[in-house]
This record gives C-alpha cells, sequence and structure tokens, in this order.
C-alpha cells in the first residue's frame, strides 16, 4: 500500500504516506465549495506532473555530470467545466543551468518520458516550456 487517506470532513482529506508518514491536506476548491486552503485533488495531478519532470531530469543530468540545484517549475492548471476535469496543464521549467545544446536536448527528452506525464489522459493538454539559463 502507497497511501492511506481519511475523510475528515468539510471537503477536506489528510493524506498519509505511508513509507516515511509525510502527510498532505487537501481542499476543495473554492469554486467547486471548498475551502482552498490547501491543495485541490486535481492540484496535486498537476504539481506531480512537474515534479516528475524535475525529478526525471535530475536522473538523467547525474549521467551528464549537470547540477540542476535551484531550477524551479511554474504549473499552471486549467479546468473545464462540464464535464468537471482537468482541461490543460501548462508547465514552465526555468533551469537554472547553463549547459550543451546536446545536454539540453537530453534533458529535455527525459521530461518528456516522466511517467506522470505518460499516465495523464491524452485529452488534457500540456503545454511545456523549457527556459535555460
Amino acid at each position: 500500500m502507497t497511501s492511506k487517506i481519511t475523510y475528515v470532513g468539510e471537503l477536506r482529506t489528510i493524506c498519509i504516506h505511508l513509507q516515511s508518514g509525510t502527510e498532505i491536506l487537501t481542499d476543495a476548491p473554492t469554486d467547486n465549495h471548498g475551502k482552498g486552503e490547501a491543495f485541490s485533488p486535481t492540484d496535486l495531478v498537476a504539481t506531480a506532473l512537474g515534479s516528475c519532470m524535475v525529478s526525471i531530469m535530475a536522473i538523467k543530468s547525474k549521467d551528464l555530470e549537470v547540477e540542476l540545484k535551484d531550477s524551479t517549475v511554474s504549473i499552471t492548471k486549467i479546468m473545464q467545466s462540464e464535464p468537471r476535469k482537468i482541461a490543460k496543464i501548462v508547465v514552465i521549467l526555468d533551469m537554472a543551468i547553463q549547459t550543451s545544446e546536446k545536454n539540453k536536448t537530453i534533458l529535455e527528452k527525459s521530461a518528456m518520458t516522466c511517467p506522470v506525464l505518460l499516465s495523464l489522459n491524452p485529452d488534457i493538454e500540456k503545454e511545456v516550456t523549457f527556459n535555460w539559463k
């Protein structure tokens, strides 16, 4: 088992990662009857995409002897109303390194093989931009 989720009322859950004990709260967003005081479940999906992409790049960067530290990922999630679902995720990766064009290409291709990206419904539009220092 990966995690345990407890519904605590008022459209909030507590999610516990069983291996580490780390907790994440979720709230329904304000546009869907919630308080918006924590990540919504769909926020976590979009955020997981960015985290996964930069993590896969970091794994590959070790082979290239490149350090990605201080690079950032900005996520914008766009919902559609009928049916209510994620319509688009905009990912902007600001890479805080200087490296060769070859390494940039390798790292970008690596990011596009991230398991979260490959697991998302193909109907979700994914707009990915890499900004290199």
